[in-house]
């Protein structure tokens, strides 16, 4: 018997292949098959509702197939798809540019990339935490993306490449900003050398940022953030000298270059140990100084027009002074301040979070936490259920561990030691595009 030739529906100018429409060899009734099609457009038809993809002219025998066997084409128009794709992982995205050059340059454009951005924010599985690691035995620093959604699997933990190569002896993670990263390293030919790098840990872009005009050391502190009215990511250096001073720049990363700025008129003291990084909140970088009587209150340094202010703390904290530590953060957008205090042999941590900004009656007391071996704690993420993840420092161990006031948080494996943990969103932000 002679076989019958089997016909494949093609399309043209498409970005996703259908799949390929097969003869069953039991006569049953067919199905429409749903075929979703693309087409490589110019991105501005995106506000004028255009089908993605139209067939040729050039194709009618094969839309001729097609038909016969009864398959209904379905032409999305652009901005679906957009909405679509804005929904998916940074690594998905990645990979789907591939598919057609209208993919790779829709999420290329700088619009759908802080569209999937603002996305993100909202969307737990896109939150993740980059912890920095070292093994005790041969000091080699490591890089870990970890989930921080409870139905991704442990699995899902990413040990990174470092963005430098040759790896550097040491590096400390500065802060994090939409899926931004600053990071310090030390020069492996030069010990007495520190680098700047600004990376993205999800596309693995980085690039290097200019050096410094003061000094880079443990003492420093960095906070980055967005400036809407110039429409720039800015990075903010405070620095704190012996006679306690603060001495601060920042870098327009559109400038390419660090700036003084005014200090304080009365100069300001950072609990340097409890604030790993400054928080940035409502467009103003946040530390914890003191006041003109002596009193702690948070200090707000306004990104765009570089004014300073101070923002009392609740008023329980009054009661504290000269036995607590303080330290600001921030979690879900709002700004939070830490106490760590020692009484009878036991610290306890008192965390506040400020609902109303600027607002002093609007703290209001979120976690209290009692352990004589914990002697800080450093709040790093809110989960959906309310709880708060802590990265802690304990008695008699150099290790730092994760934890929450319900116990130890364990969702990745555990086999070196700890050193910092940041939470970050994914995002798809181009280091390399931020600075022209």
């Amino acid at each position: 018997m002679k076989q019958k030739k089997k016909n494949e529906g093609k399309l043209a100018n498409s970005s996703i292949c259908a799949p390929k429409i097969q003869k069953k060899k039991k006569k049953t009734k067919k199905a429409n098959q749903l075929i979703v099609c693309s087409a490589p457009q110019k991105l501005n038809q995106i506000s004028r509702g255009k089908c993605v993809a139209e067939p040729s002219n050039d194709d009618k025998t094969d839309q001729m197939d097609v038909d016969r066997r009864r398959t209904t084409a379905i032409h999305f128009k652009e901005e679906i798809i957009m909405e679509i794709l804005s929904r998916l992982p940074v690594q998905s995205l990645l990979r789907f540019k591939c598919v057609s050059k209208f993919w790779e340059a829709l999420i290329s454009d700088p619009y759908f990339k802080m569209k999937h951005l603002n996305f993100a924010k909202n969307d737990q599985d896109s939150q993740k935490l980059l912890i920095s690691q070292m093994c005790p035995k041969d000091f080699i620093f490591s890089i870990y993306c970890c989930p921080l959604s409870s139905l991704q699997p442990v699995e899902d933990v990413q040990k990174l490449d470092f963005p430098l190569n040759p790896k550097p002896n040491r590096f400390v993670i500065r802060c994090c900003y939409d899926g931004l990263v600053v990071i310090q390293v030390l020069d492996n030919l030069d010990g007495y050398r520190h680098n700047l790098l600004l990376w993205n840990p999800s596309t693995r872009e980085s690039i290097v940022l200019p050096a410094l005009e003061f000094k880079l050391d443990d003492c420093s502190r960095f906070g980055m953030g967005y400036d809407s009215t110039s429409g720039e990511y800015k990075i903010l250096h405070v620095h704190q000298v012996l006679d306690r001073s603060i001495t601060n720049e920042i870098l327009a990363l559109k400038g390419g270059f660090w700036r003084r700025i005014d200090k304080h008129p009365r100069g300001f003291l950072i609990n340097l140990f409890f604030t790993p990084s400054l928080a940035f909140v409502h467009a103003a970088f946040h530390w914890i100084g003191l006041s003109r009587k002596k009193h702690f209150v948070v200090v707000s340094f306004s990104i765009s027009n570089e004014v300073y202010r101070e923002i009392p703390l609740p008023e329980e904290t009054l009661s504290l002074r000269g036995r607590a530590y303080f330290g600001v953060s921030m979690l879900e957008g709002m700004l939070c301040i830490h106490s760590n205090t020692l009484h009878q042999k036991r610290f306890t941590f008192k965390l506040w979070v400020l609902k109303q900004y600027d607002v002093k009656e609007s703290w209001i007391p979120l976690v209290a936490l009692e352990d004589p071996l914990i002697f800080n704690a450093v709040p790093t993420y809110k989960f959906a259920n309310g709880e708060v993840l802590f990265l802690c420092n304990f008695f008699g161990d150099l290790e730092k561990a994760f934890r929450t006031p319900s116990g130890p948080f364990v969702s990745w494996p555990q086999c070196e030691m700890h050193l910092d943990g940041y939470a970050f969103t994914e995002s798809l932000i181009s280091p390399k595009s931020l600075t022209y």
